[in-house]
């Protein structure tokens, strides 16, 4: 497994908070892609999750957590979907293979990773979701996991 310090440049999403069990995000990601492509823009880089907490700290009713896409254009935020700009920043970053739930499996070599390099995690993970369940089995799928990092 590869892990870096990568640079990541500003971008502009559009999203949707959410509070809640994970059996929503196919449903809710949908919803903020399906309104991308109704507004005619140029959906940027691959669909993401972001959690800023976790299973294992907190109840499925108390999971909070994000999901959404890049997009180039000018858009407003409508009803429960919002509009944010993305600060350039590092992060420390992998790609997993397998199941999108087995993901979580990497972040401690990431937590781990950044640290030996002299960064500290300074943010929610994010998984970005670089082809779907719909197009390759589930042991094909390949995520981006990333935690933004600042130098200590």
């Amino acid at each position: 497994m590869k892990i870096e310090i990568k640079k990541i440049l500003q971008y502009q999403v559009a999203f949707i908070p959410m509070k809640g069990s994970y059996e929503q995000i196919p449903e809710t990601l949908g919803k903020v892609v399906g309104w991308l492509m109704v507004k005619n823009v140029e959906i940027q880089m691959p669909v993401y999750g972001a959690y800023y907490n976790s299973p294992m700290e907190v109840s499925e009713d108390e999971l909070e957590w994000e999901v959404g896409a890049a997009f180039i254009g000018e858009l407003e935020a409508e009803e429960d979907i919002e509009i944010k700009i993305v600060p350039q920043h590092k992060a420390v970053s992998t790609v997993f293979k397998g199941p999108y739930g087995d993901a979580a499996s990497v972040y401690m070599d990431l937590i781990q990773y950044a640290a030996k390099e002299g960064y500290e995690i300074a943010g929610p993970i994010l998984e970005s979701y670089l082809n779907s369940p719909d197009e390759v089995p589930e042991s094909e799928l390949l995520t981006e996991v990333q935690f933004p990092v600042v130098k200590k």
